[in-house]
C-alpha cells in the first residue's frame, strides 16, 4: 500500500491486481481479491482501475464459452463492488477455448453489457505472455485488429480504451488511427513509450505503463512538462528512462516483473527483495547490477543511499570485502 500511495502522490492512477502483480504468474484470484479490496479502501486515494480476468479457471483446459464469461462477470463484479473501474484483462482460458473471432465477439459482448462503467480492455502480447498468442482470434495483427474494431462498433460506449501490450510502435500507431471518437489507446509499449505518449500529427496514444512503476518520479516529472506543452522539457525528463525500461523489459519479457520490485526495494518501498515462488531469482545477478546503474543514470532512484546500502547487502555474500 505504500507503494500505491507513492504511485498516487506522483499523481498516477493505479492499475491494481494486473500482470505486474504477478497474475498468472503466482497471485491467485483470492490474494488479487485482498488487493482490489486494500487498494479501494486506501482513503483519500487517487484512480484506481483494476484487473478483471478469468484466473479462477485453472489453466492448460478448455471451458465451455458460457463458462468463461461467467469467471468474467464475477470477477468484473468484484471489482464493481469496490468502487474501482475495470480493466478486462486478456484471458487464458478464453485464448484455449475459443474457436475462432466469433466467440471473442461472444465473450466480450456479453461481459460488456453488464458493465457498469466504460472499461477498459487489454490486449496483452505473447511476449507478455506466450499462452495468449494469437488472441483475438487471429495469429495475424490486422486480423485480430479487425475483430477489436468490430467489438468497439457494437459496444463502444462500454469501452474507455485498450490498453495494447504487442511491443511494435507502428502497430500501435495504426490501430489507434482506427479508433473510434472517444475510444482512447493506452499504450503498454514498455519500449517505444516516449515517441508513443508525445503523440504526433494524428494524435498520441495515453498511458498503462508497468514502466511507470520503476520510473515513477522522472516519468511524472515529463508528463507535467507535457501538460504545459513543454515538449523540450518533456524528452528531457523521458528519454534517460527509456534505456533503464528496456532493460527491465528485455527477453524473457515476462519476467521484466522482477526488475520493478528490484527497484522497489532498492526504493524503500518493501523490506525484502522476495516475489511469490521464488519469481527474484529468475533475472541474473549481472542483470540487477545493470538495472542499479541504470536506474541511478535516469534518476529513479529515490534515495540513492538507501539504494547503494540495499544493493551491497545484496552483492556481499559473493563479492567479497568490494563495495558497489
Amino acid at each position: 500500500m505504500r507503494f500505491r500511495r507513492h504511485l498516487w502522490a506522483h499523481g498516477f492512477g493505479v492499475a491494481e491486481a494486473m500482470d505486474t502483480a504477478q497474475r498468472g504468474m503466482g497471485l491467485s484470484w483470492a490474494q488479487a481479491q485482498e488487493l482490489i479490496a486494500r487498494s479501494a479502501a486506501v482513503p483519500g486515494r487517487g484512480a484506481l482501475a483494476c484487473g478483471a480476468g478469468t484466473d479462477q479457471l485453472p489453466d492448460g483446459s478448455s471451458y465451455p464459452i458460457p463458462r468463461i464469461v461467467e469467471a468474467y462477470l464475477s470477477q468484473m463484479a468484484f471489482v464493481q463492488s469496490t468502487g474501482a473501474d475495470v480493466i478486462l484483462m486478456a484471458s487464458r482460458a478464453l485464448a484455449a477455448s475459443a474457436r475462432g473471432a466469433g466467440d471473442y465477439l461472444s465473450v466480450y459482448g456479453e461481459v460488456l453489457e453488464q458493465a457498469e462503467r466504460p472499461v477498459i480492455l487489454h490486449w496483452l502480447g505473447e511476449a507478455f505472455d506466450p499462452a495468449l498468442r494469437g488472441y483475438w482470434g487471429a495469429a495475424d495483427f490486422g486480423d485480430a485488429a479487425d475483430t477489436v474494431l468490430s467489438l468497439l462498433d457494437r459496444c463502444g460506449g462500454k469501452v474507455d480504451g485498450i490498453k495494447l501490450s504487442v511491443l511494435d510502435a507502428s502497430r500501435e500507431v495504426a490501430l489507434r488511427r482506427r479508433l473510434p471518437a472517444g475510444v482512447r489507446m493506452y499504450t503498454g509499449d514498455d519500449l517505444g513509450y516516449l515517441d508513443l505518449i508525445r503523440g504526433d500529427a494524428s494524435g498520441h496514444s495515453d498511458a498503462l505503463l508497468g514502466a511507470f512503476a520503476a520510473i515513477t518520479a522522472p516519468a511524472a516529472a515529463a508528463l507535467a512538462a507535457l501538460d504545459r506543452g513543454d515538449l523540450a522539457g518533456y524528452d528531457a525528463a523521458m528519454a534517460p528512462t527509456v534505456p533503464l525500461s528496456r532493460l527491465i523489459f528485455e527477453e524473457p519479457t515476462y519476467y521484466y516483473k522482477v526488475g520493478v520490485a528490484f527497484l522497489a526495494w532498492l526504493n524503500g518501498f518493501q523490506p525484502r527483495f522476495a516475489m511469490l515462488g521464488g519469481l527474484q531469482r529468475c533475472r541474473p545477478a549481472r542483470h540487477l547490477l545493470r538495472v542499479f546503474e541504470v536506474a541511478a543514470a535516469a534518476r529513479a532512484l529515490a534515495d540513492p543511499e538507501l539504494a547503494v546500502e540495499r544493493m551491497n547487502s545484496l552483492v556481499a555474500p559473493f563479492a567479497g570485502p568490494e563495495r558497489v
